[in-house]
Formats: structure tokens, C-alpha cells, sequence
């Protein structure tokens, strides 16, 4: 009986003890507790109140603050706290506790105010300890959540966003049902935002059973909304969603997911997203990109020292304008097109100042920010003015390193293939370029008609090996170096446009105005170029045809994007009328101007001389620019004629596989 009833005075000793303690006592242990273990000042400044006596038991308390590390002090001038709380209530189950569940009957904060920092480096605020700043959340169930009067600053210099806004959340009454719903409302880097999360009632939530919501997000002109499930309430790092996006410029999500993606013409894609961890895959994606289709897979990992992208893309039908928004060009802007109205002000601009290379200028901190691996095909394109049929690409980002290779243009009748490397490691990026057309057709990119049939035809052949500095297309052409030169080995052309060249004006004057389609041949032609900070300077310029034997000189400035060339024709038969005159082409690119002027007469017996001369230059171009389908080219019979006509001639082999 003894020990019965000293048991019984020490639980009433406890209970008393209880009933009279002040749970304010613990306010200081707490506080020195909770600031050792993350590194910054934690306090409660108010009452702490706790009620122990039931299996869920309750805590209060009031003027929560928590400060900032040592380091973001320096970067908050006002030196506010990380989080100010005027009343944290919270309330947790203790019979799921013992079964190693935590479950929450309800959580109510009121007039939080919550600082949230990231700087360029990675450090974050709300990482304590060697946590990573973008470690998924964790969260226990909640059976009812109510968030009072929010306040959020959210500073993330990593990605360049600024978010300030307030938070509430509450249950709320729609259609006689209940329902839980998370607002967010304020700016994104100035732009209007506005996100909303819905779900059923919290009330009988559980850790075992997988919660539905509903979210849309609105940030300027994007536009985002998800119908899905969370597998584990509220493990964040799981869930899957049926998700469709729409904005202007895919671009514009940085802000939002931190990935780096390309400048695009408006768009709206769908697809079902799925988180596990630190992997997002986004499969079954489809929907328009300007006015291109678009559909594949693509998975995203997090945790890294840099996010990763890896996708597998495809259109059905392409439309080739929509490509230029990749490198800063806007997209067409005519009659059924589709374009922001921004693109729509660039695109303007391009054509009242007649630019050609775009001047957008590259973000080379995004590009250094993540790594990727994207394969794009398009089966099909449409290209007004262009033969092409197909377009792929493989494109890799490593290290703020971005490739292309291959990049690949299938046109009717021939190929344009690849490599661009731009490096953006260095501050001022460099991009190096090389491509190669090969068994391409003149009358596929030259459609001058006559009577229906082509001005000029026959194969053609081409390559451009360019090095430039600079954060855009415009300033990389600027200062590029390298050789550009392109090769018609043979073909037929209008007599009347290659007796013109001489500007023989009884026979190519007459022959245009009668309408004569009369054809002649075309020996060689080529015009081959040395590229030096950004100003492409003619080593030959030639057309030999049946007729006429042209040469030319000049040079086209991709600096100020504007051309000058003069073209001089020596006639191969004697002419009645014989008007020599050097052909000028002169101004930009996009409306250059033709003109005649007197020039001195080129001497008959010069064509021998000029023939020869041209040889060893042939010779060495071939194997520059094809990879061996020129064996049977006409240029080689150029060189057969200069030997007959006495020329001097050094023959060099003229076939055999492309320089590298």
C-alpha cells in the first residue's frame, strides 16, 4: 500500500507540477537550442503555450523569428529577419507518431513574413546545415492548413527572378463542398503573378492515401495549369500531374523552373508530369510552337551541381521561320503567322533598318548554368523559297559548352550538313561553324523561270568554315574568320543572261526581249572567299559558260551588312555590238542595287591567259568543298581547254575526299 500511494503523490506531484508550470520558461532553451542547430538567431519573443493533456496534443506560439545566416546579412540591407510570425499553432497525433507517421490535425500561421534568398552562387537562406538549397520539401500530412495575411520575398539571383507577393490559404466553401485552397498572388520580375492551388478537404487526409489537386499559374504572359495527384501527402517529391503550358516564349520559364531553354515564337504544350526525386519526366508532350507542331518525351534531374535536360523532340510539319527565334531572329509576321508582340517589334525594326543577322544577345549565364542533350527531327517543312524537305539536329550543352553535330537541312536535291560549337566559358563567347552543301541544284535556289524552264541549272556545291567572337549572331559575324566558297562544276544557263555578263547588247538584249530560252553551257563557276573580322573578301569570282567568260572581284561586310562587287565579261565569239562594261552590285544585303558602268575593254586574246589562271585555283577548291561527286565535273574540262589554248597549266588533283 506503501508504494501505491507514493505512486499516486508523484503523479499528482507531476500533475500539479503541470497544471502551475510556465511553458514561457522554456522559451530561452529553446531559442539557444534552435540557433545552434541552424546557424542563425532563432527566438520567440511572445507567449508559448502548450496543452499536453490529449493524444493530440496543442502548441502556440507567438513572435516567432528566425534570422538570417552570417553570410545573407550583407545582402539584406534592412536587415530583416528570414521569417517573422505573429502566431504559430500547431497540433499533432500521437498514436500515428508511434507507428512513425507524422500527421497534423491542424497548422494555422498567422500574418507570416518570410524572406527568402538565393544568391548567384548557390547559397541559400533556407538551406540549413550541408543541405542543398534545392532539396525537395518534405511536408507531414495536414488535416487542415490555414495561412493568414502572408507576406513573400523571394530573392533567387541564381536564376535572376525576384517574387514578391503574399500567401493565404484556407478551406473554403464551393458548390456546397468543401474545398482547400492555396493562394499566391504579387509580381515576377515585375510581371503580374498569380498561382492557386485547389484539393478536396484536408479533413481526412492520410500518409497512405494519394491526394488529387489542382493548380494554375499565371506569370506575364505564361500560363500554367496541373490536374494530378500527390502519391504520399505531402512528400512534394513525389507526385504526378496532367500538365499544359502557354506563353510566349519558352524562354520565359526560366524564371519559373530554373532550366535554360531556347527563344521560341509563342506556344502551348500538353503532356503528364512525373516526379520521382530529383528526376521530372515530361512524357507524351505535344502541341504548337509557333506554327510548327511539336511532340517527344523529356526528363529533367535536379540535384546536380547543374540541372540536366535530356529530350527526344519531332514535328510533322516544321515552319522554318520558327527556327530564327533559336539564334535572336523574330518569326515571320505576315498574314497567318504566329508571333508575340514583342517579336512583332523586332521584326519591324529588322525590316525598316534591313538587318539580316540578328542582334538578340545570348544569355551566357543560362548556358553555363545547365547541361543538356536534345535530338530533333522534322519530317517534313514548310520553307517558302527553299527546296527543303527535312531538318535534324543533335544538339549537346556541357559546361557552358553548347554543339550542334550533326545539324542537317535535307533539301529536294541535296544536303546541308554540319557542326556549330558555340563556347561560352570565356566572356565573351566563340562560336566556330562549319558546314557543307553537297549535290545541291542551282535551279533549287536560283527559281528564275523562263518560258518554264529554269534560267540556270546543274549541280552545286558549297562550304563555310567561320570562327567569331561575340554574344550574338550580329557581333559573332562581326569578327569572323575563315573561307566560304561555293562551286557550280557544271550546268546549262540562258544564253541570253551569260551573253549579258559581257553586256553584249545585240545578242543578250535580243535574245531577252524575244523571249529565247536558248541554253549554253556552264563550265565551272566559283566564287570563293577569305572571311577576316567579319569582312569576306573575294580570292576568285568566275562563271566560265559556252558564251562568255566572267570574273569578278569584291567583298560583302557582315559587320555593316552590305556588299560591293564588280563583274567584268569577256565574249568568246565576236559580237556586232560589243559594249564592255563592268556590272556593280552595290548596298545591303536584303536591297542591293545593280548598275552598268564604262569600263575597259577586256582583249579577246586574254580568255587563254585567264582560262589557265584559273586552274591550279579549281584544283585546290574541289576537294574543299565536296567529298567526291565533283569527279565528273566540267571543271576538269576547263582545264583540257587551257592546255589546247596554250595556257600555262600546273594540274593539281581535283577529286578525292574534302579537307578537314
Amino acid at each position: 500500500m506503501v508504494g501505491i500511494g507514493s505512486a499516486l503523490t508523484l503523479l499528482v506531484a507531476i500533475i500539479g507540477f503541470l497544471v502551475i508550470f510556465d511553458w514561457n520558461w522554456l522559451r530561452g532553451p529553446f531559442g539557444r537550442y534552435a540557433s545552434a542547430q541552424l546557424k542563425r538567431d532563432v527566438a520567440i519573443t511572445g507567449d508559448l503555450r502548450v496543452h499536453p493533456w490529449s493524444l493530440a496534443p496543442k502548441i502556440e506560439a507567438y513572435g516567432l523569428r528566425i534570422g538570417q545566416p552570417d553570410w545573407a546579412r550583407a545582402h539584406e540591407p534592412d536587415a530583416a529577419p528570414m521569417v517573422r510570425i505573429q502566431r504559430i499553432a500547431v497540433q499533432i497525433k500521437i498514436l500515428p507518431l508511434l507507428r512513425g507517421q507524422t500527421v497534423l490535425p491542424f497548422l494555422t500561421i498567422d500574418r507570416p513574413e518570410v524572406r527568402l534568398l538565393r544568391l548567384s552562387d548557390g547559397r541559400a537562406n533556407w538551406a540549413f546545415g550541408p543541405s542543398r538549397s534545392d532539396k525537395p520539401l518534405k511536408l507531414p500530412a495536414i488535416q487542415r492548413l490555414i495561412i493568414n495575411d502572408g507576406s513573400l520575398r523571394v530573392d533567387d539571383r541564381q536564376r535572376g527572378a525576384l517574387f514578391i507577393g503574399e500567401v493565404n490559404a484556407r478551406e473554403k466553401a464551393r458548390d456546397g463542398q468543401g474545398r482547400f485552397v492555396l493562394e499566391g498572388r504579387g509580381s515576377l520580375n515585375r510581371s503580374a503573378f498569380l498561382a492557386e492551388v485547389t484539393g478536396g478537404p484536408l479533413l481526412h487526409i492520410s500518409p497512405s492515401r494519394p491526394y488529387p489537386f489542382q493548380a494554375r499559374i499565371g506569370a506575364g504572359a505564361t500560363r500554367i495549369q496541373a490536374s494530378g495527384q500527390i502519391t504520399r501527402p505531402f512528400d512534394l517529391t513525389r507526385f504526378e500531374t496532367r500538365l499544359s503550358i502557354s506563353g510566349a516564349d519558352l524562354n520565359r520559364l526560366h524564371d519559373l523552373t530554373g532550366l535554360t531553354l531556347p527563344n521560341t515564337p509563342p506556344y502551348r504544350i500538353a503532356g503528364r508530369l512525373i516526379r520521382k526525386g530529383s528526376r521530372y519526366d515530361f512524357e507524351d508532350l505535344a502541341g504548337r510552337v509557333g506554327d510548327s507542331d511539336i511532340g517527344g518525351d523529356l526528363f529533367v534531374l535536379t540535384g546536380r551541381e547543374r540541372p540536366y535536360l535530356e529530350a527526344r523532340l519531332r514535328s510533322r510539319r516544321l515552319d522554318f521561320d520558327d527556327l530564327g527565334s533559336l539564334v535572336g531572329a523574330a518569326p515571320a509576321t505576315g498574314r497567318g503567322e504566329t508571333a508575340s508582340s514583342g517579336q512583332k517589334v523586332e521584326a519591324a525594326q529588322r525590316d525598316a533598318t534591313q538587318r539580316l543577322l540578328p542582334d538578340a544577345t545570348l544569355q551566357v549565364e543560362r548556358v553555363r548554368a545547365m547541361d543538356a542533350k536534345v535530338s530533333y527531327r522534322a519530317d517534313a517543312v514548310n520553307a517558302p523559297n527553299l527546296p527543303l524537305r527535312k531538318v535534324s539536329l543533335d544538339m549537346t550543352l556541357e559546361a557552358g559548352v553548347l554543339t550542334l553535330d550533326p545539324l542537317a537541312f535535307t533539301f529536294s536535291r541535296g544536303d546541308l550538313r554540319g557542326k556549330v560549337r558555340l563556347d561560352a566559358r570565356p566572356s565573351t563567347p566563340r562560336t566556330d561553324i562549319d558546314v557543307r552543301l553537297t549535290n545541291g541544284r542551282l535551279e533549287d535556289f536560283i527559281p528564275i523561270q523562263s518560258g518554264g524552264r529554269p534560267a540556270i541549272e546543274g549541280p552545286v556545291m558549297a562550304r563555310a568554315k567561320l570562327t567569331g567572337v561575340g554574344n550574338s549572331v550580329h557581333r559573332a559575324a562581326s569578327t569572323a574568320d575563315g573561307v566560304v566558297t561555293v562551286v557550280a562544276p557544271k550546268g546549262q544557263i540562258r544564253q541570253a543572261f551569260a551573253e549579258l555578263l559581257g553586256v553584249n547588247a545585240s545578242k543578250g538584249l535580243i535574245l531577252l526581249l524575244s523571249g529565247s530560252d536558248k541554253q549554253t553551257p556552264v563550265r565551272c563557276a566559283v566564287a570563293d572567299f577569305s572571311v577576316k573580322n567579319g569582312v569576306m573578301t573575294t580570292n576568285h569570282l568566275v562563271a566560265d559558260t559556252g558564251v562568255v567568260l566572267a570574273r569578278g572581284h569584291g567583298t560583302i561586310n557582315l559587320a555593316t551588312e552590305r556588299m560591293a562587287f564588280r563583274i567584268e565579261g569577256d565574249s568568246k565569239k565576236p559580237r556586232l555590238v560589243r559594249v564592255f562594261a563592268p556590272i556593280t552590285i552595290r548596298g545591303p544585303f536584303m536591297a542591293p542595287s545593280v548598275s552598268v558602268r564604262p569600263g575597259k575593254a577586256v582583249g579577246q586574246g586574254g580568255v587563254a591567259a585567264v582560262l589557265g589562271s584559273l586552274v591550279n585555283p579549281i584544283a585546290a577548291l574541289l576537294p574543299f568543298v565536296t567529298t567526291g561527286e565533283a569527279k565528273d565535273a566540267d571543271c576538269a574540262g576547263l582545264i583540257g581547254e587551257a592546255r589546247q589554248q596554250g595556257a600555262p597549266v600546273k594540274v593539281s588533283q581535283t577529286t578525292g575526299k574534302a579537307a578537314r
